[in-house]
């Protein structure tokens, strides 16, 4: 069959069981009954594009109907792509090309200007546009002995939270805290119910059920943590997987840390996606004992409309650049855009100027939210500097003050 064969349309709820059973074809899953009912649940409220080479299903993606924080405390919808599957016997025929297409049609329809996705082979999204626009990192703790800290913790008293009435509590806080780092996503009460407080874990039986502690009253802060028994025999020691942490500085994060570390019959505490610049590994005193073992891109950003995402954002300092902007996917992004912005205006038009750098679609995403500077962008030779200094100046108004940064994954 050849590429032209496949049509791309939207997939109706009663292709679902199709969509899914392609999609754990292509990622070698079998799930568990209740998994897979939940997956039928979530598709059901999801956009969904399907390519359909004449009645068989080669082609599927979904996307949730996300909002992110961008840098200043605003507000963008961003659709989470997720799903994202290819039959084997129809790859390397434009199929994913064919469904990104329809989706970025879609999202500039619907006024989206970013859509977001984690990347499970990274090599395949840059192609498309996407950069890497927040970056975690995976943080490990020696707590056989107790953390040592060069700060004292914040004193107010610690509580254990019912799982079942952790959302009313910490939705709220989480809601006001997202707001401070660029590309964390709304959480509704049915994500925190199914996503963060689902009683069995995904990826490991031997975890215990979530386990939700907070500090303070009124809450200054928060985590959700899982738990594991060790292994005698391997001498292995007990495990607080850490999943989630929220505070209103470092000493009402000290606290929470410190409290982890203690947990009896444990030795190790671990956290997943932790932001690059946690100031956990600023206040902790040895480490040794705190050891950052894995840092890695984490949510990717596509900008599907340059102009009203840059728009959306604030600027830290004023700025006057011409960009030359290269976009195969959104011909609409293309061409030579003056910039014009401050921390009062902001302005973006085309310009016969020459440009002062020039770049990809998939470079200015990654800058957008702060992740990655433009001048490390320009050391590595996939952004060209034409006029000296263009760099530093861009970069000088993209300034945030903690790095963009989510731990939600879809």
């Amino acid at each position: 069959m050849s590429a032209r064969s496949v049509q791309i349309r939207e997939l109706p709820e009663s292709d679902i069981e199709r969509a899914l059973a392609l999609a754990y074809l292509v990622f070698h899953e079998s799930p568990e009954d209740d998994r897979r009912e939940h997956h039928r649940e979530t598709l059901a409220g999801l956009l969904r594009i399907g390519a359909y080479d004449g009645d068989q299903l080669v082609g599927f993606a979904a996307a949730h109907p996300f909002s992110v924080s961008v840098p200043g405390g605003g507000e963008l919808p961003c659709p989470g792509l997720s799903f994202v599957s290819v039959a084997p016997t129809h790859r390397r025929r434009g199929v994913l090309s064919g469904m990104m297409a329809e989706l970025f049609a879609r999202c500039a329809g619907q006024g989206a200007p970013l859509v977001a996705l984690w990347a499970s082979e990274a090599s395949i999204y840059g192609r498309f546009g996407f950069g890497p626009g927040t970056y975690g990192a995976t943080v490990e703790i020696d707590s056989r002995r107790p953390l040592a800290l060069r700060i004292a913790p914040d004193s107010r008293p610690l509580r254990l939270v019912d799982p079942k009435a952790a959302p009313a509590l910490v939705a709220p806080y989480f809601e006001e805290t997202r707001a401070h780092r660029a590309g964390r996503a709304a959480r509704t009460e049915a994500w925190w119910r199914e996503e963060w407080l689902v009683e069995k874990d995904e990826d490991d039986d031997d975890l215990s059920p979530p386990r939700v502690v907070a500090l303070g009253d009124p809450l200054a802060g928060y985590a959700v943590y899982r738990t594991k028994s060790g292994d005698e025999d391997a001498r292995t020691p007990g495990l607080v997987r850490v999943d989630d942490l929220e505070a209103d500085g470092p000493e009402e994060a000290a606290a929470l840390w410190s409290y982890l570390t203690a947990i009896d019959l444990t030795g190790t505490v671990r956290a997943w996606g932790r932001p690059v610049d946690d100031s956990l590994l600023l206040f902790a005193a040895d480490r040794d004992q705190v050891r950052v073992t894995e840092a890695f891109p984490s949510l990717w950003v596509r900008l599907v409309d340059v102009r009203a995402a840059l728009a959306a954002r604030t600027w830290a300092a004023p700025v006057d650049v011409a960009l030359a902007i290269r976009d195969e996917q959104v011909p609409a992004n293309a061409g030579t855009f003056r910039l014009i912005a401050s921390p009062d205006g902001f302005s973006y038009a085309p310009t016969p100027d020459d440009p002062d750098l020039t770049l990809e679609a998939r470079d200015l995403a990654t800058a957008y939210m702060g992740a990655t500077s433009v001048r490390s962008l320009v050391r590595a030779g996939v952004v060209a500097e034409h006029k000296q200094d263009a760099a530093s100046m861009l970069d000088a108004a993209l300034y945030t003050d903690l790095l963009p940064h989510t731990v939600d994954g879809f």
